[in-house]
């Protein structure tokens, strides 16, 4: 028999074997959980679209902030649902708008135990679902956005966020809202852009779980999917206006725009699974095509491997329990 001089099989011939070589590992600190509380909600409202996940009460959202807290995630995004919307999204700069009240909310149940994130971008409080306000032609004004971006994000500072998810991709938009805070006193709240937002598909469940109003789309401002080097370009202009996270969004089907931010960011590289590509799992999973625990995880894993720091996953809780099972 020919001798055989390299053998990279020793390498993957028992679990054990392959756990300490292994190049890539999720933790549960590494996760964060997207999470949605409506306005008025007495109890929790199914998403048909996204199965196992809910429009929250500010009841149920506090005992499952408590639950993922005691998970070991690293952080809860938070998106509200108003009751009501108007044409400047006002009710997202109310201290007692459904946003800010679950962040205090979420604050005093969990403190400091994980990294409370609120998503700062106005589509949820449009009447028109656009993610900033309009100009007298109907197309989005970006300027005129940042100047309720500022007062937005003062709002979540005040509510108690540490971090805020600037998701809106206007430009300037970190730059406008690192200087309002730090006008008003809240020089430790950290942004995390959106650096990296593509105009997907991908999206659609999570247009049911805030009962998106928009009509039309969102390609004047999100990137064009037919662009790579745009995305590391928009991830390099935000971390010069002050990002303290830039973020790839979506996950799966970006991944080479992940690794090309991730080898040339100076801060830490997050990347979003989003509610398109759960809810696609979720759906081969229960006709039994595919795997599901075995799906989920290596999908989390790719998404770690091509750079993420930390993934933001509607599996975040679940999947910690998993990985807190392996430990």
């Amino acid at each position: 028999m020919t001798h055989l001089p390299i053998r990279p099989r020793r390498l993957r011939t028992t679990p054990a074997m392959r756990r300490l070589t292994a190049e890539t590992h999720v933790l549960p600190s590494q996760l964060v959980l997207p999470m949605f509380v409506r306005e008025g909600a007495t109890e929790p409202v199914a998403i048909a679209s996204m199965p196992g996940q809910v429009q929250h009460s500010r009841d149920s959202l506090r005992a499952a902030v408590t639950q993922a807290a005691e998970a070991g995630v690293g952080g809860v995004m938070l998106f509200g649902v108003p009751a009501e919307r108007d044409a400047t999204g006002s009710a997202a700069c109310d201290p007692d708008g459904v946003l800010n009240a679950a962040l205090g909310d979420v604050v005093a149940e969990v403190g400091d135990a994980v990294v409370v994130q609120a998503d700062l971008c106005l589509d949820e409080f449009t009447d028109h679902g656009h993610c900033g306000v309009l100009d007298s032609r109907g197309r989005v004004d970006n300027d005129a956005t940042l100047e309720h971006y500022r007062a937005m994000a003062v709002a979540q500072a005040r509510a108690g966020a540490h971090l805020l998810g600037l998701s809106g991709m206007m430009d300037g938009q970190v730059a406008a809202v690192r200087d309002a805070l730090d006008e008003a006193g809240h020089t430790d709240v950290a942004l995390l852009a959106y650096a990296a937002k593509y105009a997907s598909a991908f999206y659609g469940p999570f247009r049911e779980a805030v009962e998106s109003t928009l009509s039309g789309n969102r390609r004047s401002y999100q990137l064009d999917p037919a662009n790579r080097r745009e995305g590391a370009r928009e991830a390099v202009l935000d971390v010069a206006e002050g990002a303290d996270v830039v973020m790839v969004k979506p996950a799966m089907s970006y991944l080479d725009v992940l690794a090309d931010v991730a080898a040339l960011s100076e801060v830490p590289v997050w990347a979003y699974q989003v509610s398109g590509e759960y809810a696609m799992v979720e759906a081969a999973a229960a006709q039994g095509w595919i795997d599901r625990r075995g799906a989920i995880t290596e999908s989390v894993l790719g998404i770690r491997r091509a750079g993420a720091e930390a993934v933001l996953t509607y599996w975040a809780v679940e999947l910690a329990g998993w990985l807190r099972e392996g430990i």
